[in-house]
C-alpha cells in the first residue's frame, strides 16, 4: 500500500482512540465535538475525554464562551474532575450541573476566592460542600498577613467550609524563585505563606473525614500539630517546613499514629533538630512509604556523620512494614573535629550493609555560612537513586557520575575551582537545569590565564544549558562570569536573569557591554 494514501480515518477506532487519548481532552472535544465527521464526533464523546478536563492556560475566551454554551451542557454527567484557571471557576461551574463532580484543581488561588465564594451566600455553595472531596490550590497569593492570620482566614476556613473534603492540597505553582532573591536560598522559602497552627487552639484545622494533605507549614512544631489527633482518619501526610530549628518546649502527644501509610518531609535549609525527626517517625510502625528531604548540621556539638547505620536504628527499625524509602540526607561536619577520616566508599558500604541498593552518596567541602557561622564544612550527602527531588544544593568537583532527571535547582559549590569540563559534567548529569547558583571564590586554572585575551582561541567544547533561565554568580569568581557569558564557552539561549555582585564584573567580561561574545548569551 503506498503511505501516501493513507488518512487519518482509514485507521480503525482503536488506533484512532490511543492517537487521541496523547491530546489534551480541550483539545478534542472543542475541534471534534459537533464535527460534519460522524465516526469523529461519536469518538470525542467518549468518557474518557470528558471525566477530566483541564482549562489551564486559555487566553481565548471564545473556547470558553463554547464550551459553557455548548459543550459543557451535553457532556456534564461525565465530568468528574475540573482544572481551571480561578478567573474562569464561577462561568465554568454554573455552565450546568455536574453531578458526577467530586475532585477540583484551582490555578491561581488568593484569598479573595475564599471570601467571595467559600461561603453559605455562594452561588457555588451546594458544589463545594456537598461534592467537592478532593481540592488542589495552587496558591498564587501574594497576602502579607502573618501566617497564624493567614491560616486561621484560609485553611482553617476551607477545611470547615468543604463539609465532604478528604483530601486536601496546597500548594506553589511548580518551581518559582522571586525575581529579587538568590537562587542560592531554595525556592521552599519564597513559597506562600505556610500553615501556622503554634498559637492557635488544637481544634484549629480539624476533620473527622480528611485522609490525604499536601501542605506547606511554618515549624517543625506544625507536623506535631497537625498529628495530635486533629485529623485522626489522615493516611498521607505531605509537608514542606520553612523553619525546621523553631521547636517550642511544650508536650505534644506523642500517640503510635497506626493510620498513617505515607509520610513525606522536606526541608531546604541545613537545621539541628534531627531527634526531634527521629521521634517523629517513630511514632509511625503502619507507614509503607517514607520521603525525607533534610539537611542536618550541628554547630554546638560534633555530629556524627548520618549513615546507613543511623538510617537503620534511627527509622527503618521502627518501620516493619514500608515498602518506599525516597530520601536525601546530608549532614554537615567540621572534618578536623572528627576523630575518623570521611570516605564516601564507606558511607556508602553502611547503605548496602542494611539492604539498601539503589543509593548513593557523596562528600564535598563548603565554604559558607551555616546558621550564621562561617567556616568550611563537609556536606556529606545520601540519598536513593533515581534522585527524586527538584532541587539540590552544595554539591561540588566531586559529584557522582549519574544523571539527575528531576532537578530544576542547583546550588553548587567547593573550595577549588570549577573547570570547564566540571561545567561540562553538570550540563549531562543535569539536562532539565533552570535555576543555578554558583558559589566559588576560586579562579578557574587554565581558563583564567586565557580569559578576555583571545576570544576567537578555541580552546573547549562549547556547553549548553537549552533551559537555564537564571544565573546567580554573587558570590563567585569573575572567572564564572566568564565562563557562562562566553558564547565561545557556554551557550545559554534563554537566559533572562542574572544575579552577580559587582558591576566592575560585568564590565570587565562585556568589555562595557561591547563585547560580541557575550551579547548572545545577554540577549534576553
Amino acid at each position: 500500500m503506498n503511505r501516501s494514501n493513507v488518512h487519518l480515518l482509514d485507521l480503525p477506532d482503536e488506533i484512532l482512540l490511543i492517537i487521541l487519548k496523547n491530546l489534551n481532552n480541550i483539545d478534542v472535544l472543542y475541534f471534534l465535538f459537533d464535527i460534519n465527521n460522524e465516526r469523529l464526533n461519536i469518538l470525542a464523546q467518549e468518557y474518557i475525554f470528558s471525566n477530566i478536563l483541564k482549562f489551564v492556560s486559555i487566553d481565548n475566551n471564545s473556547i470558553i464562551d463554547r464550551f459553557c454554551i455548548d459543550i459543557l451542557p451535553r457532556i456534564h454527567h461525565n465530568v468528574k474532575c475540573f482544572a481551571f484557571d480561578a478567573v474562569f471557576m464561577e462561568r465554568i461551574l454554573l455552565a450546568t450541573n455536574y453531578p458526577n463532580l467530586t475532585k477540583l484543581t484551582i490555578f491561581h488561588f488568593q484569598q479573595e476566592i475564599v471570601s467571595n465564594y467559600f461561603t453559605n451566600e455562594s452561588s457555588l455553595r451546594s458544589i463545594f460542600q456537598e461534592q467537592i472531596t478532593n481540592l488542589t490550590l495552587i496558591n498564587n497569593d501574594k497576602n502579607l498577613d502573618v501566617a497564624k492570620v493567614y491560616t486561621e482566614n484560609v485553611y482553617v476556613h476551607i477545611l470547615t467550609f468543604f463539609k465532604n473534603l478528604k483530601k486536601l492540597s496546597i500548594m506553589k505553582p511548580s518551581v518559582m524563585l522571586h525575581p529579587h532573591l538568590s537562587l542560592c536560598y531554595p525556592p521552599l522559602s519564597l513559597c506562600y505563606l505556610p500553615l501556622s497552627l503554634r498559637y492557635l487552639p488544637s481544634t484549629t484545622f480539624s476533620s473527622p473525614i480528611l485522609t490525604h494533605l499536601y501542605i506547606n507549614v511554618e515549624t517543625l512544631d506544625d507536623c506535631f500539630y497537625l498529628l495530635d489527633g486533629r485529623l485522626r482518619k489522615l493516611t498521607t501526610l505531605c509537608v514542606n517546613v520553612y523553619h525546621m530549628n523553631t521547636f517550642s518546649e511544650g508536650i505534644h502527644n506523642m500517640d503510635q499514629l497506626l493510620n498513617l501509610k505515607c509520610f513525606s518531609l522536606k526541608s531546604s535549609y541545613p537545621f539541628q533538630q534531627y531527634g526531634k525527626v527521629v521521634l517523629l517517625l517513630r511514632r509511625m510502625p503502619n507507614l509503607e512509604k517514607l520521603t525525607l528531604n533534610i539537611s542536618v548540621y550541628d554547630r554546638n556539638r560534633v555530629i556524627d556523620v548520618i549513615d546507613g547505620t543511623y538510617v537503620q536504628h534511627d527509622i527503618l527499625d521502627y518501620m516493619p512494614q514500608l515498602r518506599s524509602f525516597i530520601f536525601y540526607i546530608c549532614t554537615y561536619v567540621e572534618p578536623a573535629a572528627l576523630s575518623y577520616k570521611l570516605s564516601s566508599e564507606d558511607i556508602q558500604l553502611t547503605l548496602t550493609n542494611i539492604g539498601l541498593q539503589h543509593v548513593t552518596s557523596m562528600i564535598n567541602d563548603c565554604d559558607g555560612v551555616v546558621d550564621y557561622v562561617h567556616g568550611v564544612r563537609a556536606a556529606c550527602s545520601i540519598f536513593s537513586l533515581p534522585f527524586k527531588f527538584n532541587y539540590l544544593r552544595d554539591i561540588g568537583n566531586n559529584f557522582p557520575n549519574i544523571v539527575f532527571n528531576y532537578v530544576t535547582c542547583l546550588v553548587i559549590q567547593d573550595i577549588i575551582p570549577f573547570e570547564h569540563e566540571f561545567f561540562m559534567r553538570i550540563a549531562r548529569s543535569f539536562p532539565l537545569l533552570k535555576h543555578l547558583c554558583i558559589r566559588n571564590r576560586e579562579s578557574q586554572k587554565l581558563d583564567s590565564l586565557m580569559a578576555f585575551s583571545s576570544d576567537n582561541c578555541q580552546l573547549h567544547s562549547i556547553i549548553e544549558y537549552p533551559h537555564l533561565t537564571i544565573l546567580d554568580i554573587k558570590f563567585s569568581h569573575i572567572d564564572y562570569v566568564e565562563q557562562f557569558l562566553n558564547e565561545t564557552k557556554t551557550f545559554i539561549p534563554y537566559l533572562t536573569e542574572l544575579e552577580f555582585s559587582f558591576i566592575d564584573y560585568l564590565e570587565a567580561v562585556t568589555k562595557d557591554f561591547t563585547r560580541e561574545e557575550t551579547r548572545r548569551n545577554c540577549a534576553k
